[in-house]
């Protein structure tokens, strides 16, 4: 009797395990205005989570979009608190820097690259301290000319050799959307257009942009979750 009692017991917990199904691994995307794009229809976001649903790895995932409009570096480190940590991600992407340097040129108000460096290094670490895992993206693109004629060239490539510094030294994942985007245009902007080929207006992604950065870092993420 006293078996058939703790038999009794037993039996909800054991169904209780068959209805939880394991929790999934939460991925928060941290950036800019290409970000909260991207958590739109058509968006890097949307793309990703359908490259997913293709995948091994269907129902293991949840993506969660944390950008925000004209955004800097230290924008992202004064709301990480309440756009990211508070969602208890278990992994973030960081895809910030455009505005950092585009703002220097269209408003004066861009991030110096000492400050820049310093205020990704602090984000990092609140995360790493709250052992979640990090990747980094580098900036893409400010207008799409393929000769290294557009005017921020030489900042984009500065800022993303930060960020490939900082990642090589702390062992972070790098998506490289910088050399990626690059590469794209230099093999398909025959006419060396500065907007139309990966973007709408020099900056923003249009349908091709936003299918080749979640190609990229969907690259990253599955070697981050396996």
């Amino acid at each position: 009797m006293k078996l058939f009692a703790k038999f009794i017991i037993f039996v909800p917990f054991i169904l209780l395990s068959f209805n939880n199904p394991p929790k999934k691994i939460r991925v928060v995307f941290f950036g800019d205005s290409i970000t909260q794009q991207g958590a739109q229809p058509k968006g890097y976001i949307v793309k990703l989570d359908s490259i997913i649903k293709q995948s091994h790895l269907p129902d293991s995932l949840e993506l969660l979009g944390a950008g925000i409009g004209g955004n800097k570096v230290y924008d992202l480190y004064l709301r990480m608190e309440e756009d990211v940590l508070q969602k208890n991600p278990d992994v973030v992407i960081i895809y910030v820097g455009i505005n950092d340097v585009w703002h220097k040129a269209s408003s004066g108000t861009g991030t110096d690259a000492d400050k820049f460096e310093r205020f990704y290094r602090t984000i990092i670490k609140k995360l790493r301290d709250k052992n979640i895992k990090v990747a980094v993206c580098t900036p893409s693109v400010i207008g799409e000319r393929n000769d290294n004629s557009n005017q921020q060239d030489g900042d984009l490539n500065q800022y993303s050799n930060i960020i490939r510094k900082i990642a090589k030294e702390l062992s972070l994942p790098v998506c490289d959307l910088r050399e990626a985007f690059t590469g794209y245009l230099k093999a398909n902007n025959s006419t060396n257009s500065e907007k139309g080929i990966l973007t709408v207006d020099r900056v923003h992604l249009n349908e091709k942009g936003n299918i080749l950065v979640a190609a990229e870092m969907w690259k990253v993420i599955q070697a981050m979750v396996k």
